[in-house]
């Protein structure tokens, strides 16, 4: 019997990822579930012949260079690929793919989350219960925005992005989008596409990001396009932290031209950005938008599906 493909799992997924992953593969764990530096992931690579890595592990131009010819598959226990360099990785001849789909609703929940936490004022809320301050009403009291009926605009149309759509129907929202191409009118339910995120800004009572981390969205939510969104907008990302320019976003926090934000995701990470502690208005999760049961099984099963195929000479199904 041939001896079974190597695989390396850098970071601890579900149990029933491993317990399937070692059915077909010697499977290589990192008990310590630590973040591997490059040098790691470098001498790793002569040990296997495929990984599973999270957003966490840093494929860089430097790093690819290094990598030994022996691995030939990265198999992404993630949707977003910005921690690897695919072209490098193309031109070194290693595979990549990634976890579409499986992980929609999960992260759709999260924004929808944040949205209800930010407007409706839930970090100065739980506070002043826990914390025993909670001596006085009044109609004044602890007034949020509503999001029943309010304008959603939405960056980035793709699975999430349409999952959000979805949920935020079921309160009514009035949905506008801004996306590099505009979906085919079946797929729209009624939302308003724009053809630049100029258009969108001033329509959005909420804004949601849900597009992807590139050179040419860094730093899309600044000072100049969040000057164009309604005062009292609220701000919510579960993409990327570097679809924000943080600085710009507390300067507006603190100004109210935004009214509150919910953010599940960091320029920095992990450990976030200390300055929004420091605000009431600002409804923080520690990245945990795909953090469900039946999601991680998903997403560590996606992943192994591709390294079937592509382990049978077969095209992964997510090949990117």
């Amino acid at each position: 019997m041939a001896d079974k493909p190597v695989l390396w799992l850098p970071r601890r997924v579900s149990d029933a990822t491993v317990a399937r992953a070692r059915q077909s593969y010697d499977v290589i764990l990192n008990d310590a579930d630590d973040v591997s530096p490059p040098e790691r992931i470098i001498e790793m690579s002569a040990k296997v012949d495929a990984m599973m890595p999270c957003h966490s592990e840093i494929f860089s131009a430097d790093v690819v260079a290094r990598l030994d010819p022996r691995l030939r598959i990265l198999a992404n226990h993630s949707v977003g690929t910005d921690h690897c360099d695919l072209e490098a990785l193309r031109a070194k001849g290693i595979a990549v793919t990634n976890t579409p789909d499986v992980l929609s609703d999960a992260t759709a929940e999260i924004a929808m989350l944040l949205m209800l936490g930010a407007a409706r004022r839930a970090v100065e809320g739980d506070r002043i219960v826990r914390t025993g301050g909670w001596d006085f009403w009044s109609p004044s009291f602890m007034v949020g925005k509503q999001v029943s009926g309010a304008k959603l605009g939405i960056v980035g149309m793709g699975r999430v992005g349409r999952a959000f759509a979805r949920k935020a129907r079921g309160f009514d929202m009035e949905i506008h989008y801004y996306n590099r191409t505009r979906l085919p009118e079946t797929e729209e339910h009624g939302a308003v596409y724009h053809d630049t995120l100029e258009s969108l800004l001033p329509e959005a009572d909420f804004l949601s990001l849900h597009c992807p981390a590139t050179p040419q969205t860094r730093d899309l939510i600044n000072s100049e396009t969040i000057a164009k969104l309604p005062r009292g907008a609220v701000v919510v990302n579960t993409a990327r932290g570097a679809l924000v320019d943080e600085d710009a976003l507390i300067a507006a926090l603190k100004s109210g031209h935004i009214a509150a934000a919910g953010l599940d995701c960091f320029k920095v990470e992990p450990g976030g950005n200390p300055a929004f502690a420091t605000l009431d208005n600002v409804f923080m999760l520690p990245h945990i938008g795909s953090a469900t049961v039946w999601t991680r099984d998903a997403m560590g099963f996606r992943a192994l599906d591709n390294l079937d195929a592509f382990f049978a000479g077969k095209t992964p199904k997510d090949l990117l």
